[in-house]
C-alpha cells in the first residue's frame, strides 16, 4: 500500500471495513494550488493592522466547488482558545452564514448564536448591535467570515443597502476584515455598493478542466482515500469520466470519489475502476438539472 500517505496506510491496515466506510465519509481537506493562494490571501487579512481601511476579500465561484470547504479549513485553523496568561476566551475568526435575505435583525443574530450568547425578541436593533460589537470586542475577533453572502440580493434594494451598510459600519467601526463568499451573483452584490466595491479584493474559484493541477487532486485523493489497491485516477479514460461527472465541481468530485471507494470497499475490488464509477448510485449535475426541468 505504498499508494497511500503513512497516516492512512497505518489505518487501512488495521481498520474494519465498517470503519474504512465511516472514514470515506467524513470530511477530508484535499488541498490544490488555487485554495492555497486563497488560504495565504485570508491568513494576511486576518493579521492586517487595524487602520480605517482595511482589506476585504470576497470568494466567489459557483455551488459546489469548494468555497466553505476553503472557508471551513481557515476557521478551523484559527479556532477559539483560552490565554493562558489571562484566562481570557480568544476567538480570533467568527465563521457565520449570511441570512436567506438581507435582514440586520438575522444577522445580529447569527452572530450572537454563533458566540453563544442570548438574543431577545424584544431586543431593539440598537442594543442587538451593540451588544455585537462589544461581544466582539471583547472576544478579540480578527476577522468575520460570512458565507453564502449572495443571499443578500433576496432582498428589495434598499434592503440590500441596508444590510451591505451593516457590514460596513462593523468592519469599519471594529476595524477587522470582512473575508466573504458566495456564488457569482455574490459579486453582483458587492459591486452594487462602490465603496464596498473597492474594498473587496475577488478571488475566483473556477470549475475544474483536464490539466496538470487537476491530475494533481486527483492524485492528492488517490493518496487519502483507504483502498488497499492503488486506483489509476489520473489515467486518461477515469480522469474523463470523472471530470464529465462532475461538472468540474470540486465538490462533485469529492461525492464521486466517496462512492466509488465505498463500492471498491464493499465489492472486494480494493481500487477505482471505470466500472466502479458508471455503477455508483450517482447522478451527474447536468441530469439532475434535465430531470427536475423535464
Amino acid at each position: 500500500m505504498k499508494h497511500l500517505t503513512e497516516k492512512t496506510r497505518t489505518f487501512v491496515e488495521t481498520a474494519s471495513i465498517e470503519e474504512r466506510i465511516e472514514a470515506t465519509r467524513k470530511f477530508k481537506w484535499i488541498g490544490y494550488t488555487n485554495a492555497a493562494q486563497i488560504l495565504k490571501k485570508m491568513e494576511d487579512c486576518l493579521n492586517y493592522p487595524k487602520s480605517i481601511r482595511m482589506p476585504n476579500l470576497l470568494i466567489v465561484g459557483d455551488s459546489n466547488n469548494g468555497k466553505t470547504a476553503l472557508l471551513t479549513k481557515f476557521d478551523q485553523s484559527h479556532l477559539a482558545y483560552i490565554d493562558e496568561k489571562t484566562d481570557k476566551l480568544i476567538n480570533p475568526v467568527l465563521m457565520i452564514q449570511a441570512p436567506p435575505e438581507p435582514d440586520e435583525k438575522r444577522f445580529y443574530n447569527a452572530i450572537l448564536e454563533k458566540l453563544f450568547a442570548p438574543t431577545r425578541t424584544s431586543e431593539k436593533i440598537d442594543s442587538r448591535q451593540s451588544r455585537v460589537k462589544n461581544l466582539l470586542k471583547h472576544l478579540e475577533v480578527k476577522a468575520i467570515v460570512i458565507d453564502e453572502i449572495h443571499h443578500v440580493l433576496a432582498g428589495s434594494p434598499s434592503k440590500q443597502r441596508l444590510f451591505l451598510n451593516v457590514l460596513k459600519h462593523l468592519s469599519n467601526e471594529l476595524q477587522i476584515p470582512l473575508i466573504c463568499a458566495g456564488t457569482k451573483l455574490a459579486f453582483n452584490a458587492i459591486q452594487s455598493d462602490s465603496q464596498l466595491a473597492n474594498r473587496f479584493e475577488p478571488r475566483i474559484l473556477p470549475r475544474w478542466t483536464n490539466n496538470t493541477e487537476y491530475k494533481r487532486l486527483l492524485l492528492s485523493f488517490s493518496m487519502v482515500l483507504p483502498l488497499k489497491k492503488e486506483s489509476s485516477l489520473v489515467e486518461g479514460s477515469i480522469a474523463n469520466k470523472i471530470l464529465t461527472y462532475s461538472d468540474g465541481l470540486i465538490g462533485e468530485i469529492s461525492k464521486i470519489l466517496e462512492l466509488s471507494t465505498i463500492l471498491a470497499i464493499e465489492s472486494g475490488a480494493e481500487h477505482i475502476t471505470n466500472s466502479i464509477i458508471e455503477n455508483i448510485d450517482y447522478i451527474p449535475p447536468t441530469q439532475r438539472k434535465k430531470a427536475f426541468y423535464n
